[in-house]
């Protein structure tokens, strides 16, 4: 008896022995026992494909057994090394969404975890948990603010957190000269990666290099960092993908792992290329009826010179030298046509101020798209807008529209936006027999408005004024998130005179006093129009609204003020609610509305304050210790207006501010 149980202790001790010096290795992934989750899946050429073309998808694989990392919860971590080879095929040139990473984590699959800039690791809620004890190295396509993103093409090491322990741009050191050579991620192009953690230094290494040119002798990234409180007694490896409003298909086309050891080099010639993109090229040699394509060709030639021609002439653009530096975020007008059907009427999505909207398809990559038409009679004013354009490009921030680029052609300008496929918030707010937002997706815009405009004015590296913050310019995604849009695009008129502007840009009703006065535009007057943004959004009214030549026309701050001051200001919300609404929300949005539209700057809060009000960070603001006035707030608009009638030489002949609110709101929106 004594000696059975022997064997089978024996055995046991074998059992771990082996698993704390576990080492697999696949050169490909036609035969493959991984546990796979979301889109993840094996192609037929052998490849793991983590995320196909579909927008917000995570895509996961995982070794499928459990991996001793350690003897015991107080032990050391083990060392291990990776051998991977990665490839990201994005779904255009210059754009991609989101990245991938190497994982070790706790559990299969990661199930709470979130798609888009979350990489399928953690969720808005856990990010940051020490409890997480999730270890990943990042291969990252979007720069994401939030996180702290360096660039939108970066290798980074996450300890429980998206925020990078350290990170550093792409790329490798060439052995031969030791200088630093960029790699792209989203090249299309296969890359070799190792990892490797050194148990008793407590060292963790990170190299790329591109595919079949040898491992480069200086680490990419290099950190000292003690993993044994990170990892449990066991875990599991594999590795982890998402997109987001764009997609890319993210592969694996190799692994080798190896504990307490050096993962064993990968059979290169057995590592399977990537899809091919496109379909393949045909022959151009022709062996049959050459003497008959000959003459086919000469006929046609003719006809084909004619129809360049005309083609050519219908498509022209002007491409200047300095253009030349904004190449990747310029479009050619030829997509554009295509994308909107010649810009059909069918297509057209909306008008205002700023030119008319359409939607479009692009042909090659499929990306829904919305596109801007912008007249503008100034070249200088043209060079300095699409410098500026092209700068705010750059912005990355899930409540903002992302602008992914512009054409230019002769004295029209196109911007060019991701597709918002449920519209701007004004129709949901004006003109409905019954409420379509309830409560809650109001105040979820408004906090959404809110992050947005403070990432503007103090998250990104230089400071950005939107100057037009209303619920027309307010657009929401399929989630009904709300997105700013149209900042950057008063600088167009600034920069030269379009007949239907004036020097001051903005919309009556959201101008403040100062601005309309000056014609200067600064945070603070953002914070103004944001004010009005919040009453019309709780009121369901517009900030202006002129009625009859017998009725006085209604200012909207003036209307919510008259309530607070009766202490009745929740009876200022939209009726459409009905009693469907959170009166603690609902009150401080409408305070909140009073506070920013201020007549004096200096009494307005701040869009950090604004924000930590809305998160219930900070206690609700009392307008009291504001000293705000009757007199007060209708100085502000009272002041506002006269300065607007003196900014606008059309309108000197009108005196009564019900004429001048009518002309606005009957030719200007």
């Amino acid at each position: 008896m004594f000696f059975k149980f022997a064997i089978v202790v024996s055995s046991l001790i074998g059992l771990v022995a082996a698993d704390e010096n576990l080492g697999f290795i696949y050169n490909g992934f036609r035969s493959a026992n991984l546990s796979l989750h979301g889109t993840a899946k094996f192609t037929d050429e052998g490849l793991l494909q983590l995320t196909n073309e579909t927008q917000r998808i995570k895509g996961q694989a995982f070794y499928p057994n459990p991996i001793s990392f350690k003897t015991s919860t107080n032990a050391t971590a083990f060392s291990f090394s990776t051998i991977f080879v990665l490839g990201i095929q994005s779904q255009v040139d210059v754009l991609s969404g989101q990245g991938m990473a190497f994982v070790i984590a706790p559990t299969l699959g990661l199930p709470f975890a979130l798609n888009s800039q979350y990489l399928g690791l953690f969720n808005d809620s856990n990010n940051g948990n020490a409890s997480n004890h999730v270890f990943a190295i990042e291969f990252d396509t979007v720069q994401n603010a939030e996180f702290a993103d360096i660039d939108n093409n970066h290798v980074g090491i996450d300890v429980n957190s998206l925020k990078s322990e350290i990170s550093a741009p792409a790329g490798y050191y060439d052995n031969q000269t030791g200088e630093f050579k960029n790699l792209t991620l989203i090249d299309r192009q296969r890359i070799q990666v190792w990892v490797e953690y050194d148990g008793e230094e407590k060292q963790i290494n990170v190299t790329l290099a591109p595919f079949n040119s040898g491992k480069p002798s200086n680490p990419l990234l290099s950190l000292s960092r003690d993993l044994s409180l990170i990892f449990n007694e066991n875990m599991f490896v594999g590795f982890s993908s998402s997109t987001g409003s764009l997609f890319s298909s993210h592969y694996v086309l190799g692994w080798s792992f190896k504990m307490n050891g050096q993962a064993e080099e990968l059979a290169l010639s057995q590592i399977p290329k990537l899809p091919r993109i496109g379909p393949k090229p045909k022959s151009k040699f022709l062996t049959i009826g050459l003497p008959v394509i000959f003459v086919s060709l000469t006929l046609a030639a003719v006809s084909g010179v004619v129809y360049v021609i005309r083609r050519k002439r219908k498509f022209a653009e002007v491409l200047e030298d300095w253009e030349l530096e904004y190449g990747p975020h310029r479009f050619k007008y030829k997509d554009l046509y295509f994308a909107t059907k010649g810009f059909r009427e069918t297509e057209l999505l909306g008008s205002g101020g700023f030119g008319r909207v359409y939607r479009g398809v692009l042909p090659n990559s499929k990306l829904e798209i919305a596109v801007k038409r912008v007249s503008h009679e100034s070249r200088q004013g043209m060079r300095e807008f699409v410098a500026e354009i092209v700068s705010i490009g750059h912005l990355r921030h899930r409540n903002l529209v992302q602008l992914l680029g512009y054409c230019r052609r002769k004295r029209e300008l196109l911007l060019v936006y991701d597709y918002m496929p449920n519209g701007s918030l004004d129709k949901y707010i004006y003109g409905q027999q019954k409420v379509t937002l309830n409560w809650k997706q109001r105040f979820q815009v408004i906090k959404g408005v809110a992050l947005g405009l403070f990432y503007l004015h103090e998250e990104w590296e230089k400071v950005v004024i939107h100057r037009d913050v209303k619920a027309s310019n307010v657009l929401l995604d399929a989630e009904l998130n709300g997105r700013l849009g149209d900042f950057g695009l008063a600088r167009l008129y600034d920069h030269g005179a379009d007949p239907q502007t004036t020097h001051v840009v903005g919309t009556v009703g959201y101008l403040a006093p100062e601005h309309a006065r000056t014609g200067k535009a600064t945070r603070s007057t953002d914070v103004f129009a944001f004010g009005a943004f919040l009453l019309e959004v709780a009121c369901g009214r517009r900030p202006i609204e002129p009625h009859s030549p017998t009725e006085e026309t209604v200012i909207l701050v003036e209307w919510v003020f008259g309530f607070w001051s009766e202490g009745k200001i929740i009876e200022a919300r939209d009726p459409k609610l009905g009693t469907d609404y959170v009166a603690e929300e609902l009150e401080l949005v409408l305070k909140l509305g009073l506070m920013c539209s201020h007549s004096e700057p200096a009494a307005r809060p701040s869009m950090r304050q604004v924000v930590q009000y809305l998160e219930k960070d900070a206690p609700s603001p009392e307008l009291s210790a504001l000293e705000i006035s009757d007199s007060g707030l209708r100085f502000a608009h009272s002041e506002g207006f006269a300065d607007f009638v003196g900014s606008f030489p059309s309108l000197m002949g009108i005196t009564a501010a019900t004429s001048i609110a009518d002309s606005i709101l009957s030719g200007g929106r």
